[in-house]
């Protein structure tokens, strides 16, 4: 689990195809490896992947098929920026809000306009994800926690902060990149908390019968 408040920035140093999944190498002289050891996760982009080889300032992940297809890394070059942020310890503080890293799908960037010393920007999310961003709710944005100002149908925006801007990835956000995207997984366990067995993924509507039923309210 992660906070989604990105410790440092990485490079993408080697990127190896293996088949289908690949390989790549980070390095990162920010970010403190010395606690780090072979097996831990670390979040790359909103992506949990395990640390398989450690140098000082280096590190190696695999990455499936799977990961490939599901989020941006199969566009990702030599010297590419990524954000980073180590696995969260029991004493953590919880800053953002609780990110398992596994990226729920690719969103893209509509729209970025600087407001004062800050950006807003506009996102596009895939059908069906967009049921679980809410206004004032929080969303991981390439591992990054970010409070959502607007809904509107499949899209949303976000005001970022210039230390933000300047610690992560986001700096860097232009119009039709994608990025990868991850919902509150507090809102997925409540829709599947509100849906019946056997039925399909779409929530039941919670009103007072859906109460009555469940022993919620008197009949």
């Amino acid at each position: 689990m992660f906070t989604g408040i990105v410790q440092s920035l990485g490079k993408i140093s080697a990127l190896v195809p293996t088949g289908e999944d690949m390989r790549l190498s980070i390095s990162s002289k920010e970010l403190d490896l010395d606690d780090v050891v072979l097996g831990d996760s670390i979040s790359i982009n909103g992506v949990c992947l395990t640390v398989t080889a450690l140098q000082k300032a280096e590190f190696c992940a695999y990455v499936s098929a799977e990961t490939l297809s599901c989020t941006t890394f199969g566009q990702l070059s030599i010297n590419d920026r990524v954000n980073l942020e180590k696995a969260l310890l029991p004493t953590t503080r919880l800053g953002g809000h609780l990110v398992s890293g596994h990226v729920d799908g690719i969103a893209t960037v509509m729209s970025t306009e600087d407001e004062a010393k800050s950006r807003r920007i506009r996102f596009s999310v895939p059908q069906g994800l967009s049921r679980y961003i809410a206004a004032k709710g929080s969303v991981c944005v390439d591992g990054v926690s970010l409070t959502v100002n607007v809904v509107e149908a499949d899209q949303f925006e976000v005001n970022i902060i210039p230390h933000t801007l300047q610690q992560t990835v986001i700096g860097n956000y232009k119009a039709k990149m994608q990025v990868n995207i991850e919902v509150d997984i507090i809102a997925r366990y409540l829709e599947r908390l509100l849906c019946k067995e056997g039925a399909s993924a779409e929530p039941n509507l919670l009103d007072f019968a859906f109460l009555s039923e469940h022993g919620f309210a008197g009949k």
